[in-house]
């Protein structure tokens, strides 16, 4: 974002300032200061020749914007000015990490614990990492934890209230030990291999902090959602619950088409429903989470399988419980290639499993039914699942 660059071009282009001031020429002091890429030369001399008679003036002369030459200069300038920008920027990276090889601080907001000194200990903020990081190895959750700080009034060093992620953050980075990291590498001495100790007061043992980090998923320590280091993105949370990423919305759009779109599995509001389906694109189906997981295993294990239904020994262990919810999904992935969710009716008191309609591997969407086999196949469910 270069604001100042941007308002330079309007101006050009309206042919004066903000104020109704005619702008005749640009004085530039140093081509790298007002161009660095050529989207910004072309946009620059786009505006700056939309009137005849503007001249641009350098540090040596007055240059011809309208002409071939002019154009020549202004391009090898920008020339210089990519290869100047890239020297900088590799000299600033190179500050840094010399900096933090002699275990300088990072610059920057202060970190949470740490005075304004970014060496010294907070009275306050640091007995909460200590206690906060002893409190997590020994079980207890990081959302209790982050409760427990906004209860206390606690706020993070921009003046943000404590949540599970900044919580994890501050438990698990490097420097809660003494260690420093750069850009979510943790530095080493070349000599020893051992890890580069940072200038400030450590708040706990490099042994504590590494059961901290133990206790934690790779995804969701500091080193890899520390300030400058890229996200996980090939990495995907497993599906938690048995029906994720089979159900389909059954709904009827304005138009006519079904909606077709997923139904996600979310928090209920029921000790009978904890969770439910519900779909993000329409909004107009959701179906009890352990009511839709029952008639899939229902669908699963009946007659209307045909030659895809599992063999006796798979329903044994199924229902045995020597199976894990991946080997579950990975065994409804070879029956079923989805199953569509017909809406439900308000004020209804019972449930339906008929709502749930199976699209099985062979293609067809619902198997024939006989009405007997229907028998039995309602529950009793709060009004609106």
């Amino acid at each position: 974002m270069r604001p100042g660059f941007d308002q330079l071009v309007e101006d050009l282009e309206r042919g004066c300032t903000t104020d109704g001031q005619v702008v005749e020429g640009v004085v530039c002091v140093a081509d790298d200061r007002l161009y660095r890429r050529a989207e910004d030369l072309a946009r620059f001399f786009s505006a700056l020749t939309r009137q005849p008679g503007r001249v641009h003036i350098d540090p040596r002369g007055v240059r011809d914007p309208y002409s071939q030459e002019g154009l020549l200069q202004a391009v090898r300038s920008l020339e210089a000015a990519e290869t100047e920008t890239r020297v900088r920027s590799q000299r600033l990276t190179n500050w840094h990490w010399a900096r933090a090889a002699e275990g300088v601080p990072h610059s920057g907001p202060r970190p949470f614990g740490w005075k304004d000194d970014r060496i010294t200990v907070h009275p306050v903020e640091a007995p909460l990492v200590e206690k906060a990081i002893a409190d997590r190895t020994g079980g207890r959750t990081v959302s209790a934890i982050a409760l427990e700080w906004c209860a206390l009034g606690v706020t993070g060093t921009r003046g943000g209230g404590p949540n599970p992620q900044t919580v994890t953050q501050i438990m698990t980075a490097p420097r809660v030990c003494g260690y420093r990291a750069n850009r979510g590498e943790l530095l080493l001495v070349p000599e020893t291999g051992h890890p580069v100790l940072g200038q400030w007061q450590p708040i706990v043992t490099p042994d504590q902090w590494q059961a901290v980090c133990a206790t934690f998923s790779p995804g969701n320590l500091y080193m890899h959602r520390g300030s400058g280091t890229p996200r996980l993105t090939e990495t995907r949370a497993a599906p938690r619950h048995l029906a994720s990423g089979i159900l389909r919305c059954g709904a009827n759009r304005q138009d006519g088409t079904v909606c077709r779109g997923r139904l996600c599995a979310q928090k209920g509001r029921s000790r009978r429903s904890p969770y439910v389906y519900s779909c993000r694109e329409c909004r107009r189906c959701s179906i009890s989470g352990p009511l839709a997981d029952e008639a899939l295993e229902r669908l699963l294990f009946s007659e209307a399988a045909g030659q895809a239904q599992p063999s006796e020994a798979v329903r044994r262990r199924w229902h045995a419980g020597e199976m894990d919810l991946q080997e579950k999904r990975k065994i409804i992935a070879t029956v079923f290639t989805r199953c569509d969710v017909r809406p439900g009716v308000k004020g209804e008191p019972s449930w339906d499993f008929s709502r749930v309609e199976p699209v099985w591997c062979g293609g067809h969407l619902r198997p024939p039914v006989s009405p007997g086999s229907q028998a039995g196949w309602t529950h009793a469910e709060p009004t609106g699942q």
